[in-house]
C-alpha cells in the first residue's frame, strides 16, 4: 500500500464509519469523540477495529485502542500500520 497522509487516512476512516454505522460523514471530524459524539459503544469499537484491520491489512493490537477517544486518536493509532 502506498504511503498515505493523515488526511487520506481520516477520509477513509470517515467513510468506514459512515458506511458501517450509518453516520453522516459530514458530522465526523478529527475532534469527534467516539462515544459521546458518535454514540459508538464497545461492540461498535470491536466492529471498527475489524474494519480497520481490513483497511490496513495489519493486525491491530487491542491495547492501542484503550486510549483512543476521538477520530484523531484513531488516525494516529493506525498511521504507523499504513506507512
Amino acid at each position: 500500500m502506498a504511503t498515505m497522509d493523515k488526511n487520506e487516512v481520516f477520509s477513509r476512516i470517515r467513510q468506514i464509519l459512515s458506511e458501517t454505522f450509518e453516520l453522516d460523514a459530514g458530522s465526523i471530524s478529527l475532534e469527534s469523540r467516539l462515544q459521546e459524539d458518535l454514540d459508538l459503544d464497545s461492540i461498535d469499537a470491536v466492529d471498527l477495529v475489524v474494519k480497520l484491520q481490513q483497511y490496513t491489512t495489519s493486525k491491530i493490537d487491542p491495547s492501542i485502542f484503550k486510549q483512543v477517544r476521538t477520530i484523531g486518536d484513531v488516525v494516529d493509532a493506525i498511521m504507523p500500520l499504513i506507512g
